[in-house]
């Protein structure tokens, strides 16, 4: 584990993240599945519990509310066992992960797949 104060997780967190349509979803679905480990989707846990702050119609997304996403996940990452999946790590503490993962893929396949999305 990595040095921060996670003594209390008998398990490690691990955090997923890249730009969209780099496989996070696919990635952590696989490895939560190999692990038994919950696989946690930030995109989903926002429209699920609405812990947005409305839409942008510009984006095309829900504006995330980091606290409340940060609130909701409290207790679940302290326990330990948890990958989570999202485009970005900023606003997490970082006593949460042990282990980071960053996904890249070839500029033209990534095309390809965000292209193809409904």
């Amino acid at each position: 584990m990595a040095a921060n104060d996670n003594s209390k997780r008998k398990k490690p967190n691990i955090l997923i993240t890249g730009t969209p349509g780099t496989g996070k979803t696919t990635t952590s679905s696989a490895l939560a599945d190999a692990t038994q480990f919950r696989h946690i989707n930030i995109g989903d846990l926002v429209k699920e519990k609405n812990l947005h702050d409305g839409w942008d119609d510009d984006l095309d997304c829900y504006v995330i509310n980091e606290d409340l996403v940060c609130d909701e996940l409290e207790d679940l990452m302290e326990g330990g066992g948890n990958i989570v999946d999202y485009h970005g790590c900023d606003f997490f503490p970082e006593r949460w992960f042990d282990l980071v993962i960053v996904l890249q893929t070839e500029n033209s396949v990534l095309y390809d797949r965000l292209h193809n999305r409904d």
